[in-house]
């Protein structure tokens, strides 16, 4: 689409000449179909907040009963058994593996490729369901943040089809994009990170990305009263994304400066290896899926033994997806020595990548664990703090396992909740981002069978009124 002309050169435009942008957003916002997308947008988001919300309580809890109560029941303690992990992972990939092989949508898209938008449909929600209950429970060494955008996307197209609406590709891609921010709105905490992760992930501009955005921000905004209201009142958590920091935000000096350029690009370099072993992984796994994906998994459980039998931790450190264990990292820094974080960076990691291949669910917040242990590791080096370094390392790891620059910016600046580190979060976050893109093997596609299908539909949904 072309850019909109200044002046007197816009009323000069030859006939049959492309409309300025602002006469086809003006367009788009007069259409009477446009606005019943709106309508309904707000409306969906009430009921897939709602099960959003039900759906993340129901995944906590079931966390906390394997990896809390049941080993608490059965030996007498709340800390797992080393081998623990090596019974549950195997379990979470027999049932994926099965999803994948037997269910409509193959239990959703594999992390490996990072988040992706489209794809989900109302036939995909019982395999996305089953494969995110089964991974990440029982330990999948991922976020719940890709299974919510499937779910919302498809509870969104569900709806419109009991309302026996029409299903044209501009609707589907428009009402995907409103179901899914009001579904991550959920876990994020925030309707506003919620439309910027997708305005990014969708990766379109001008009158194209209002159309999108905003049946995604009506829907993630009226989703967000409803969950926060609702969580206040029954008293259950979902998880938070404020991180409760040791010390206070220091004075940003030269050395924080200098160092924040070498997390960068230590933490790029780290992420991009990751992601490249998780799709090498998922190439595997795509020829034979029930056996590598119960191999892989098992891979990741023999990682989580390991991190137990070296430092005596619990194996959820290294067996779940980083947001629990990374608030007690930002609480207590001290009480993990250096050989602690040595092994939960190496062993975490290579679980991170079998379970990008094999498992479902979301890249980010294990990558931002590994970030921030990035950080403390490194706090000590003169002219760094504990502080700057996790801030430094989480916006490294989301850069570089995400690639929006504005999406990781937005959602480190809400972990901390202060805006006092932004200088060495946005420079971490493009040193990682340039790296990632410069080593070799950066851009991992996926295979054209388990390509989304709707982000053409998003990327054209203002060329007409939908």
């Amino acid at each position: 689409m072309t850019q909109p002309q200044a002046g007197p050169e816009r009323e000069d435009a030859a006939p049959g000449s492309p409309r300025p942008e602002p006469d086809v957003l003006r367009g788009l916002l007069l259409s009477a179909s446009y606005r019943r997308i709106l309508l309904f947008s707000a409306l969906i988001g009430i009921p897939i907040s709602l099960i959003a919300f039900w759906f993340l309580v129901a995944l906590h809890q079931l966390e906390h009963l394997m990896w809390d109560h049941v080993p608490e029941t059965l030996f007498g303690s709340p800390v797992p058994p080393w081998w623990w992990p090596l019974v549950l992972l195997p379990v979470a990939g027999l049932i994926v593996g099965l999803v994948v092989t037997r269910l409509p949508g193959a239990g959703g898209h594999v992390p490996a490729y990072g988040l992706q938008p489209g794809g989900a449909s109302a036939k995909a929600l019982p395999g996305v369901v089953i494969a995110a209950a089964a991974s990440l429970p029982l330990g999948a060494t991922l976020g719940p943040e890709a299974p919510l955008i499937a779910l919302g996307g498809g509870l969104a197209l569900l709806f419109r089809n009991l309302a026996r609406g029409n299903a044209t590709s501009q609707n589907t891609a428009l009402l995907g994009a409103a179901g899914a921010g009001a579904a991550i709105a959920v876990v994020l905490g925030n309707p506003v990170i919620a439309a910027v992760l997708l305005m990014e992930i969708i990766g379109v501009g001008g009158p194209r990305l209002v159309a999108v955005m905003l049946p995604a921000l009506l829907s993630s905004g009226v989703g967000s009263l409803v969950f926060t209201g609702f969580g206040r009142w029954t008293g259950l958590q979902t998880g938070s994304l404020r991180l409760p920091l040791s010390g206070r935000f220091p004075h940003l000096d030269a050395g924080d400066v200098g160092w924040t350029l070498v997390i960068g690009v230590v933490v790029g370099v780290l992420v991009h290896m990751i992601q490249v072993g998780g799709r090498f992984a998922a190439g595997l796994v795509r020829t034979r899926p029930v056996p590598f994906t119960v191999l892989f998994a098992l891979g990741a459980g023999v990682c989580a033994a390991l991190y137990t039998g070296i430092t005596g931790r619990t194996p959820a450190d290294v067996a779940s997806s980083g947001q629990t264990t990374m608030v007690q990292l930002a609480s207590d820094p001290a009480s993990w020595g250096v050989g602690a974080l040595v092994a939960v960076l190496a062993l975490k990691g290579i679980a991170y990548a079998l379970c990008l291949g094999s498992l479902r669910g979301g890249p980010i917040f294990p990558a931002l664990f590994l970030g921030a242990a990035t950080g403390v590791l490194l706090a000590p080096l003169p002219g760094l703090g504990v502080v700057p370094g996790m801030a430094a390392g989480m916006a490294a790891s989301a850069g570089a396992a995400l690639r929006l620059p504005v999406s990781s910016v937005v959602l480190v600046a809400l972990l901390l909740g202060s805006i006092a580190m932004t200088p060495v979060v946005l420079l971490a976050a493009v040193v990682a981002i340039v790296t990632t893109e410069l080593l070799p093997g950066a851009h991992g596609a996926p295979p054209p069978e388990s390509a989304p299908a709707a982000p053409a539909g998003a990327a054209g949904a203002a060329r007409g009124a939908p």
